[in-house]
């Protein structure tokens, strides 16, 4: 059987050495990983959502139903073995098997598993907020889960080799200083998904609703808000201050604390994608 592998990840492997080299090993990978665990395949998912990873249905020898998943190279994701071995299906899908060394994990097959983003956003922030306080825990003495301050000096990192084309200096500086400073003011450290939002959230039996592609970091709970809210980008833009109030509502943190950091976030994202004005009129739109 011949693997399939999506125009998409291709297109995104490309000019990146690590990734090629993985994706070239796919088919391998695929081959060992069906005898191995005793899979049946379908074809791979080739969605919007499907970017940094080689998923496809499966079932299993005893005719279950799973999801297999290589995932590709990428800073962001590279704990989420881990992380789903810590949740333990509570509330994100189980993990049935997994490589390590591969980053390859069989996965519950949500079921019908249709998205989040089928469903109005208002009831979206509802079940984003209610998934994510469930989500965050205090991990134990010993981790070896990253704090969230690895990401964000990443991405200050990659907004600063862009200066030279800043059009508003001052307030990517901002946004790049509370990158800095938010992670050492935080009153409590807990694992976070850090992406989530309604793609990520996919209708199941088990529970009504089960979070898919957990990219964990340890931090502030505030910051876990922001995804679901850039993910709700028009009306954000809109209403900036109302729907950061509401969501921090319902997630029982304080609405300046999650105002700072999607501020920082959309700040920061104006000075590395400085092509695209929608980040800057956001950061413009939410420091009123």
């Amino acid at each position: 059987m011949a693997i399939i592998i999506p125009e998409k990840i291709i297109a995104v492997c490309q000019d990146h050495g690590e990734r090629l080299r993985w994706l070239s090993r796919i088919p391998a990978v695929v081959a060992d990983l069906k005898e191995r665990w005793s899979l049946t395949l379908g074809d791979p998912f080739d969605g919007a959502e499907v970017s940094c990873a080689w998923v496809a249905p499966v079932v299993r020898e005893d005719h279950t139903p799973a999801i297999l998943k290589l995932g590709m190279p990428h800073m962001e994701g590279e704990d989420e073995i881990k992380a789903l071995r810590f949740w333990d299906g509570e509330p994100t899908v189980k993990l049935l098997a997994a490589d390590d060394d591969l980053n390859a994990m069989l996965l519950e097959r949500c079921e019908p598993g249709t998205s989040l983003r089928e469903v109005p956003e208002s009831e979206q922030d509802v079940v984003i907020a209610s998934l994510l306080r469930r989500l965050w825990r205090l991990v134990p003495a010993g981790h070896s889960f990253r704090p969230l301050a690895a990401m964000t000096a990443q991405w200050g990192e990659e907004a600063l080799a862009q200066a030279e084309y800043w059009r508003d200096a001052d307030l990517v500086s901002e946004g790049l200083r509370l990158f800095a400073t938010l992670p050492e003011t935080a009153a409590t450290q807990v694992l976070l998904a850090s992406d989530l939002h309604a793609g990520n959230v996919l209708r199941a039996e088990r529970e009504p609703w089960l979070v898919i592609d957990p990219k964990p970091f340890l931090g502030d709970p505030a910051y876990d808000a922001t995804q679901h809210l850039f993910n709700c980008f028009d009306r954000l833009r809109a209403e900036p201050d109302r729907m950061i109030r509401r969501f921090a509502q319902l997630l029982e943190l304080d609405h300046e604390r999650v105002r700072l950091w999607t501020f920082a976030r959309a700040a920061v994202q104006a000075g590395d994608d400085w092509r695209n004005d929608r980040w800057l009129e956001l950061a413009r739109a939410i420091n009123l």
